[in-house]
């Protein structure tokens, strides 16, 4: 069973047959371009279990425990979390999440799986949206602290796809880790904090 042509080599004919002039030619080449790279990334997660993963850092002039002590008030999240709407502490290591998921409400647990005050907080959801990920934070001056996060997650309707295919989680984490720096420094000191420590598990 023979299969048809699929729109990039559409495409690539018709440059071949009937080459459209200067500005045209570009903007056919980049959308070919562009639609290759978003299969090509597409594939790549299908690839390896749908599963991605961002990592972002970002400097603060705040000390290392301001930062940290700001990252334990998870309620206060949506204050520079984008898409984040509300989030409940149910204890001292569970969290109840309710965001925007690719212009969709969405709701998880999570739990709290280790934390060390001013060195980490990791996390992993237990049932909803599938995630989990680690926050550092590094002394860099008695003013200067560097906050890295990783994250795992698997997107699961084809839109969630397309966005991490293009970058769309990365931007977001990035923004709000900028709006994270400019709430904390722009107040100068924490809104609480929780000076617990969680053993890994």
């Amino acid at each position: 069973m023979s299969r048809r042509p699929g729109p990039l080599l559409s495409v690539e004919e018709t440059l071949v047959v009937r080459p459209p002039g200067g500005r045209a030619l570009l903007t056919v080449a980049a959308l070919a371009a562009g639609g290759w790279l978003l299969s090509s990334q597409m594939r790549k997660g299908r690839s390896s279990g749908s599963a991605s993963t961002v990592e972002e850092s970002i400097e603060l002039d705040v000390p290392v425990s301001t930062a940290y002590n700001q990252f334990t008030q998870f309620e206060d999240f949506p204050q520079f979390m984008a898409t984040v709407e509300e989030v409940k502490q149910l204890d001292d290591t569970h969290l109840h999440w309710r965001a925007v998921v690719a212009g969709k409400p969405k709701e998880w647990d999570a739990e709290i799986t280790e934390q060390i005050p001013d060195k980490r907080i990791a996390w992993r959801s237990t049932d909803g949206v599938p995630n989990a990920g680690v926050v550092t934070f590094h002394k860099i001056g008695d003013n200067r602290t560097r906050v890295m996060l990783q994250m795992d997650y698997q997107p699961e309707t084809l839109v969630e796809k397309v966005g991490d295919a293009v970058g769309g989680v990365k931007l977001t984490t990035k923004g709000n880790l900028k709006r994270f720096k400019n709430l904390l420094e722009s107040r100068g000191f924490e809104s609480g904090a929780w000076r617990g420590t969680v053993a890994q598990h």
